[in-house]
């Protein structure tokens, strides 16, 4: 399967239509998941017929994958009546994609596979230019087979290697993918449990959300070893556990399919930007057992986006982190990735936040990344902060993953980084690398991890990383420099 995908692959980046792994990953996604649709269809037909009962196709008879991509004759490609050149995207580009889109509509029920296929294509348009390639992708996908709970499996791992790939092109494509090992370590610490919901408010390609789904459904994700799970949980694992906005149109498309892809028919995914949901009145019933997230950080909002929160900033890390706070249910757990400078920074806006933060949750574990974790798209250091909505804050486990040698592109975080911070966190061994820090011993609000096992070091910083920091301190100057003209600007009225 995976070889098929390289031979795609390498046919997209010849056609007029495709420039660079975002879009070949964005077409051959829409290509695939139309298979997959097929297949699942196929299955629950014969399923249905097996008990003596009646199915209903989703898709319209012409739009099945046997009709209009690879019609068949005695078990082989009808090539009189497969469709190529001008007229194979005629009917793609005027009927099949027009079909799709009109499945987002008032009267499907949200939550049903159908509203969803046209929410992914409400976003979606065919970028390939050529019909004559277009045929040659489709006989190649119609030979993969997702009949089988294994063959989806393989289907779930090569996605993922597409989007890992699209995250690695650098550019705006970062946004849609964070290194798998850090989200495994992450989701292991917050722990969810089948019965609870769980909630990423920025979940690009859904990465937190699979992997939550992994963690409760398989006892070895690689073996493809599942739990035993009731229907009613199965039931409530697919529709009622796994909630998310996105906003960016195609990680919001990548994130839907990459759930559907991996078994998941009706996740609770909304293209919205979560900032400008006001997060004053919430009740309980709306908030969640556990967030997973790595929002965006380093970007800016408007006055009218931070009337929304009760401490107003226009740093999206200081937003996010606020509407997680409110989000999260009495005795939740969160896991969010966050930028050095939400730690050590105590400006008005960062000090109300932490303080609310310490004297509302109880904040029990600062993981302290390595530089170079999201290259190449940023270099910026980040911590992971993880807190339960369960009374205050005692004390801190700090860990700091300190390696060898520095990560490059070529050279990412892997899993084997944080065997000894998730053999020490839970007990809060002390080791070269960890230690704890008790509330009041902390000034300022400043939560910065300092190492006092370690003596001080000179680091010899790459210039990547050098401009990444100056972009950083300046981004925090120009936050110092807001605050103080809001401040002369209200002195000036009084007066």
């Amino acid at each position: 399967m995976e070889s098929k995908i390289n031979r795609i692959t390498d046919i997209l980046r010849r056609d007029d239509g495709i420039s660079g792994a975002m879009h070949y990953t964005e077409q051959i996604s829409w290509i695939l998941f139309l298979k997959f649709l097929s297949d699942l269809e196929d299955s629950k037909y014969e399923d249905a017929q097996l008990d003596g009962e009646n199915y209903t196709y989703i898709l319209e008879e012409k739009y099945r994958w046997n009709i209009w991509a690879t019609p068949k004759k005695d078990g082989k490609i009808d090539v009189l009546n497969a469709q190529s050149g001008d007229d194979l995207l005629d009917f793609v580009n005027k009927e099949l994609f027009p079909y799709l889109k009109s499945f987002k509509s008032i009267n499907e029920n949200p939550k049903s596979i159908k509203y969803k296929i046209g929410a992914i294509f409400e976003f979606l348009d065919n970028r390939i230019a050529n019909g004559h390639t277009l045929r040659e992708i489709l006989d190649i996908i119609d030979n993969m087979d997702f009949h089988s709970q294994s063959d989806l499996f393989q289907l779930s791992i090569i996605y993922e290697k597409l989007l890992k790939d699209m995250g690695s092109d650098g550019g705006n494509s970062g946004e849609f993918y964070t290194p798998r090992p850090l989200i495994k370590v992450i989701t292991d610490v917050v722990n969810p449990q089948i019965g609870q919901t769980i909630y990423d408010p920025a979940v690009g390609s859904c990465g937190f959300l699979i992997e939550a789904y992994n963690h409760i459904r398989y006892e070895d994700v690689e073996k493809n070893i599942q739990r035993e799970l009731s229907t009613d949980q199965l039931k409530f694992l697919n529709e009622d556990t796994f909630f998310g906005n996105e906003k960016t149109p195609l990680s919001y498309v990548m994130g839907v399919m990459n759930m559907i892809l991996h078994g998941i028919e009706s996740p609770n995914i909304s293209k919205s930007n979560t900032l400008t949901k006001n997060i004053r009145g919430l009740e309980e019933k709306d908030r969640f057992d556990c967030i997973l997230a790595n929002p965006p950080f380093g970007g800016k909002e408007k006055e009218q986006i931070q009337s929304n929160f009760p401490i107003k900033s226009n740093a999206t890390e200081l937003l996010f982190l606020q509407h997680m706070m409110n989000h999260l249910k009495q005795g939740g757990r969160c896991g969010v990735v966050i930028p050095e400078g939400v730690l050590f920074q105590t400006n008005n806006a960062f000090a109300s936040v932490k303080k609310e933060l310490l004297e509302k949750f109880n904040i029990h574990t600062i993981l302290s990344l390595p530089s170079g974790v999201f290259l190449p798209y940023s270099a910026v250091k980040t911590n992971v902060i993880f807190f339960d909505r369960a009374g205050s804050t005692s004390d801190i486990y700090y860990y700091e993953v300190n390696l060898a040698s520095k990560l490059t592109k070529n050279k990412p975080i892997v899993l084997e980084h944080f065997y000894e911070f998730l053999e020490c966190w839970k007990d809060r061994k002390i080791t070269e690398n960890s230690w704890i820090v008790n509330v009041n011993d902390i000034k300022d609000f400043d939560l910065s991890a300092k190492n006092p096992n370690k003596n001080e070091k000179i680091e010899h910083k790459s210039p990547i990383e050098l401009v990444e920091n100056i972009k950083l301190n300046n981004a925090l100057i120009n936050d110092l420099l807001d605050e103080v003209e809001d401040i002369l600007i209200g002195k000036d009225i009084d007066e």
